[in-house]
């Protein structure tokens, strides 16, 4: 180097800016580009070894790269040598030709990362296959498996061992990139882990060799699994018997779609740190264009008339946006923009993160259907959604950018900007051609890899468009940034300087508490100076350049900026009320009360009749609930695919039941179950979409009517118990209303339909559901009018059912309602008999929309007072249900009481109670000990609880506090415990109520209160409502 002119050592005392911009000069000067970032100083003890073991790498790498001219470029390593501040770089010669990164081997010691594959229960993640693929992380095999690799491929005797591969295909290799082809090798690495069978334990470990060293991507061919074997072993010096692979394994890697596979990986982690990075610089592009942000204001709606992914880009921009003073009025298309434009590029993600999460631990299925044509046309569909969101998202990007330019004052500079920017920056022709490109080849089905490749490089250079934008806007907050020139003049001119200093204070503005975290984090990647005055646009190079660095996930010190974003967002600093999903509610002390004493009714009332007790999950399997509830399964609540099974919200408790028996072959059972279900409801006073049922069911094989009368009983004695008031139980049964429709002249397959149109007749008038069932169901006119005459019978049971069966009844022509009326009379002779047949009423126009119903069906409507809270609770039989999960039937019919409209009723009657409180708590006894010594109130309390009576507890000098506090909650007993009470060895009692006080000795204040509490129970529960 020294013929050269290049000096042996430089000594300087400048800053980082000017060693930066020297180290790029001096490459510049040499015929070569510098394409990493310079802050790599080994200063400590033991560096000096890691740094040579890289150079000897990247020299190794050399001799293989250049190969006949490796020598003529030895010299750019001589000077690196000298000089071990540099880390790894990329060589492009002067004619521009490629070369291949010289990244460091994965042996290195830097590589302190492991990721492990084939371990039990391990999964892999984009992440991992990005941190190979990038030399970031080294590969490791878990013994465990490479040891059942072993087990398992000696105990396969009819395998077809390859004594040599076939001859290299005379068509031109399938060469990638090095980040591809490592991706690739990661994917198919794993693929031949899960896929054990067919594998012989040697492949997978060869791989892991490959991984784990340098290499160049020239050096594998994936046009084929043989050409892919073929040259894996001669990049290590094998051959095929030394290896032992068999005719299955080429089979396996042949139809694991690796390559694919791996760049959707790549894809997948770059977009996962994107996502979070274009919304925070699109948040610093607003402030530094003093945008118009009042568009982020987006309603959200529970009807599911709103986009989740944009109303939740609106609200993370608000987040980043909270408090700054640098947003104002100006208007701009790129802005409104931002909540649809990275909106659809987030679903985009999430859509490819989806995918990948499958396709990278799942086996391969050999023979597969669909062939590798079939998986290429899958990935790629899934594929150009992302493309098409990231064309959109870098034109917005391209237009937020020009937009912070036009707020430069100054002209010349804005002028130099402009040029700059114009210059470096990749336009928006450049993201057009690629997706054109992207486009033409997917609607051809060319080279599926290739249209991968194409849209991981549209995401490059979008991360570097990002990376533009950011730069900019971080110049532009700069040039902003009020200084301390208006003091100073003050001071020169003889003015003054608090006054000044006052001004200059009401004069500066304030970033949002996002953006202003945001910032630091990114300026503190810049060599340069940030904290001085920009003067200079020629910055924006070094800042675009080092930012499009800093954005790449395989940076360690993007994850903080992540981090931070995420937890700026998740701070709720914009929504500062907080507030409960539509149709829920929050219970207080109260209404608490209030649930408890009516659950304690409930469970007594079931219990009284043998019903034991069970729970199931909370939700479902999707496809255990669908098909069962007819029109109402469009309120089912599903869950979010996480990968997994696909599931749901329990939308009543009748189904999992009729699950639960099918699942462990019961026959019979009878059964309660207190627990919340989720319906997607429009929600109304008393109606919710989140609620508790109360069920009771009976299951098996009775006589007619049996079950039934019971679990009709169950729900008078539920009703009168809970003394809401007057009520009525609405009773038919389902094939009668089939009969009914069948006289009619109504079509068997639209029965469930016409009968979900029926049910509404508690909610409609019979002109609107008769309209309903001409426009929508597809009846006449004169059907709907016959229906309309049947289903206006209501009354007293018998009385409708002797109606029903008079001589000359339509019903006595059919069949299957003559049977029908017969056990109907059965049951309304039980209830009669019982003395609950007047809670009954016969109501034709009762249909009940559910599905699964097959015999009786009856609903309880209240009816007294002006709370109008519809249906209270309702049930039926269901003797198919249970055999379709297992094809064996269990009769069985139950009622399930919405409790939740029952509270509201009960809650009324307490509020309009005049001589009645609620009771929160079931305290006796409030023991107060004035003075400070908690071991002495201890004592006296300990011993109310173990002779089993309600106390709390108070040590304070403030006794009239305590006095009150014991009013307040109704609480009817208080121990008063003092200083001369302690010397006396009493103890006062106090009646709360009657401010009545008493003195006992210490030795039988339990035994007093247990007296008094016997005789005064009567009246205390004459003046609360007491649980």
């Amino acid at each position: 180097m020294q013929l050269h002119g290049v000096p042996l050592e430089i000594m300087s005392e400048w800053d980082t800016r000017f060693t930066s911009i020297f180290w790029a000069r001096i490459q510049e000067a040499m015929g070569v580009k510098l394409k990493f970032s310079t802050a790599f100083h080994p200063q400590t003890d033991g560096q000096t070894e890691r740094v040579n073991q890289i150079l000897e790498d990247m020299l190794r790498a050399c001799v293989l790269d250049f190969q006949e001219s490796w020598d003529d470029c030895l010299q750019f390593f001589f000077f690196f040598l000298k000089w071990p501040t540099s880390t790894p770089f990329l060589l492009l010669c002067k004619e521009g030709r490629r070369r291949s990164s010289l990244l460091p081997a994965p042996s290195s010691p830097l590589m302190a990362s492991v990721i492990t594959v084939g371990g039990k229960g391990s999964s892999l993640s984009s992440s991992s296959v990005y941190s190979v693929a990038t030399s970031v992380s080294r590969i490791k095999i878990d013994s465990s498996i490479l040891e059942k690799l072993s087990q398992s491929h000696s105990k396969k005797s009819n395998s077809k061992s390859l004594s040599s591969l076939p001859p290299p295909s005379p068509s031109n290799p399938k060469t990638l990139t090095l980040e591809e082809s490592r991706a690739a090798l990661v994917v198919l690495l794993n693929k031949l882990l899960l896929t054990d069978p067919a594998v012989h334990p040697v492949l997978p470990a060869l791989i892991e060799e490959t991984l784990n060293r340098s290499f160049l991507p020239e050096s594998l061919d994936f046009s084929s699994g043989s050409e892919l074997l073929s040259s894996i072993l001669k990049l290590n010096g094998k051959n095929v018997e030394e290896v032992g692979a068999v005719v299955e394994e080429i089979g396996v890697i042949d139809e694991s779609f690796a390559v694919l596979i791996g760049i959707y990986a790549l894809l997948d982690s770059n977009l996962s740190a994107l996502v979070t990075v274009a919304d925070a610089v699109a948040a610093l592009s607003c402030e530094a264009a003093h945008a118009d942000v009042t568009v982020f204001d987006l309603p959200v709606s529970g009807e599911g008339f709103s986009v989740k992914d944009e109303t939740d880009v609106a609200s993370d921009m608000k987040d980043l946006l909270f408090g700054s003073k640098y947003v104002g009025k100006v208007d701009s298309d790129a802005v409104s923009e931002i909540p649809m434009v990275h909106g659809s590029f987030r679903g985009a993600a999430k859509s490819v993160h989806a995918r990948v999460r499958v396709e990278l631990n799942s086996a391969v299925r050999r023979k597969t259907v669909c062939g590798g044509s079939g998986k290429g046309k899958a990935l790629v569909a899934a594929v150009l959604p992302l493309a098409m969101s990231i064309r959109s998202l870098g034109e917005c990007s391209v237009s937020r950018a020009k937009l912070g330019i036009r707020s430069i004052e100054d002209v010349d500079l804005q002028t130099c900007v402009v040029e700059v920017f114009e210059k470096s920056c990749p336009g928006v022709e450049v993201l057009r051609d690629g997706f054109r490109s992207v486009s033409e080849k997917a609607a051809l089905e060319l080279d599926f890899v290739d249209i991968l490749h194409e849209v991981y490089e549209l995401l490059i250079r979008l991360r570097e468009i990002l990376a533009w934008e950011a730069a900019l806007a971080l110049f532009v907050l700069d040039l902003n940034e009020p200084n301390e020139k208006g003091q100073v003049d003050a001071l020169l001119n003889g003015g003054n300087a608090n006054a000044a200093r006052k001004n200059e204070k009401r004069k500066k503005k304030v970033l949002g508490k996002g953006t202003t975290v945001v910032r630091q984090l990114i300026k503190e990647k810049f060599h340069s100076n940030a904290g001085t005055s920009v003067d200079s646009s020629k910055v924006l190079v070094e800042w675009a350049e080092e930012l499009s660095l800093f954005f790449n996930p395989k940076d360690p010190e993007l994850d903080a900026l992540l981090k931070k974003v995420k937890e700026i967002v998740e701070s709720n600093e914009v929504r500062r009320l907080p507030k409960i999903p539509k149709g829920t509610r929050d219970f207080g002390k109260e209404q608490m009360a209030v649930r408890e004493r009516a659950f304690s009714i409930i469970v007594e009332v079931f219990k009284r009749h043998g019903a034991v007790a069970l729970d199931t999950p909370v939700f479902e399997l999707r496809e255990t609930l669908m098909g069962k509830y007819g029109e109402d399964s469009k309120l089912i609540y599903d869950l979010a695919d996480q990968g997994g099974e696909i599931c749901s919200l329990r939308y009543d408790l009748t189904v999992p039941f009729a699950r639960y028996l099918a699942m462990y072959n019961i026959n019979a059972l009878k059964r309660y179950q207190i627990a919340k279900v989720y319906r997607r409801d429009n929600p109304s006073k008393g109606r919710y979409r989140e609620f508790y049922q109360c069920d009771f069911d009976i299951a098996g094989q009775y006589d007619v009517m049996e079950p039934d009368f019971e679990v009709v009983k169950v729900l008078t004695e539920l009703l009168d118990e809970l003394s809401i008031g007057d009520y009525e139980i609405k009773l038919n049964h389902r094939k009668l209303l089939d009969g009914m429709l069948e006289i009619c002249g109504v079509s068997s397959e639209k029965f469930r339909t016409v009968c979900s149109s029926i049910d509404k007749l508690d909610k409609q008038s019979f002109e609107q559901v008769k309209k309903e069932l001409v426009e929508e169901k597809g009846l006449s006119v004169e059907t709907a009018e016959k229906i309309g005459k049947f289903v206006k019978k209501r009354g007293p049971p018998l009385e409708i059912l002797s109606d029903l069966k008079q001589v000359g009844s339509q019903f006595l022509e059919n069949d299957g309602s003559v049977l029908v009326l017969n056990d109907l009379e059965i049951l309304f002779r039980a209830l009669e008999k019982s003395k609950c047949l007047n809670r009954v009423v016969f109501d034709l126009s009762l249909a009940r929309g559910l599905d699964y119903y097959t015999g009786v069906i009856f609903e309880a409507v209240f009816r007294g007072g002006s709370t109008q809270v519809g249906s209270i609770a309702a049930g039926g039989r269901y003797d198919n249900l249970v055999g379709m999960f297992s094809g064996k039937q269990v009769p069985a019919v139950g009622v399930s009481l919405g409790i939740e409209r029952v509270f509201t009723i009960m809650e009324e009657q307490v509020e309009k109670g005049k001589n009645q409180a609620i009771r929160a708590t079931e305290t006796q006894v409030l023991v107060v000990l004035v003075g400070k010594d908690l071991s002495l109130v201890a004592e006296l309390v300990s011993e109310l609880w173990n002779a089993k009576l309600k106390a709390e507890f108070a040590v304070t000098k403030r006794v009239m506090k305590q006095i009150d506090r014991a009013k307040q909650s109704g609480i009817p007993w208080m121990v008063i415990v003092g200083d001369s009470e302690l010397e006396k060895g009493i103890a006062n009692i106090k009646e709360v109520a009657v401010n009545n006080e008493v003195a006992v000795p210490r030795e039988k204040v339990v035994e007093e209160l247990q007296r008094r509490l016997d005789a005064s129970s009567q009246s205390l529960s004459n003046r609360y409502v007491v649980v």
